[in-house]
């Protein structure tokens, strides 16, 4: 799997192209938005750790310009941010990051999240193509949301969290069970990272956001009791 790493500190980044070609990655490293952008317009990867505080052109710029290139927007990102900036994580999520790790960070938590994202982003052979319910369609193969037929874009972790929470309707999910759906034994973020997700996915799920739930001091459930 090809993984792109956009950061400007060339030592970080030849540590964490290092660490991801020890663990079986083809991985390669730009220290400008310009440079990442010429390649991203011309090559397919699989994921991409993108500093925030970068040159010229912000990170969140670039996870804009990710997210609007409709046939790259599914494309997992982990952004890269420093521990005094927790509105930039915020946002970077809103935006439609998959994961955050906070400047400085452990090598080895930055390879487990990247084979943790890569994990839950990858289809399963034994499940059924689509989910349907009510107005709401999930589509397998191809991580897509479709609201009465329309396509609605989502970033692959909204999608897992949905896909749990259908697939589990009435059951009443705490952040932490969420938390360890997705990511398991390698799970480092925090429960803001939920409450930002489904945040998003009641707005982008429209007239049926209203079956994604909030359950008072526990967490969420999908319910379409009414």
């Amino acid at each position: 799997m090809k993984i792109f790493i956009l950061e400007d500190e060339e030592d970080i980044a030849t540590l964490i192209k290092h660490n991801l070609e020890r663990e079986g990655f083809f991985a390669e490293y730009f220290l400008t938005p310009e440079e990442f952008v010429n390649k991203f317009k011309k090559e397919n990867f699989e994921l991409l750790i993108l500093d925030l505080m970068l040159p010229g052109m912000n990170g969140l710029e670039i996870l804009r310009l990710i997210k609007n290139t409709p046939e790259k927007s599914n494309i997992p990102v982990i952004i890269l941010t420093a521990r005094d900036m927790e509105g930039d994580k915020v946002l970077g999520l809103e935006l439609g990051a998959d994961d955050y790790i906070t400047k400085p960070f452990s090598v080895r938590e930055l390879v487990a999240r990247v084979k943790a994202v890569l994990r839950r982003t990858k289809p399963s052979s034994n499940s059924s193509k689509t989910i349907n319910l009510k107005g709401i369609t999930l589509d397998l193969d191809s991580f897509s949301l479709y609201i009465d037929n329309s396509k609605v874009d989502v970033t692959k972790t909204e999608f897992y969290i949905l896909k749990a929470l259908i697939e589990n309707r009435g059951k009443v999910f705490t952040r932490e069970e969420l938390l360890d759906k997705l990511w398991g034994n390698e799970k480092f973020v925090v429960d803001r990272t939920i409450d930002v997700h489904i945040k998003r996915l009641r707005d982008k799920l429209g007239p049926y956001g209203k079956y994604l739930k909030t359950v008072r001091g526990i967490g969420y459930v999908f319910d379409t009791e009414e």
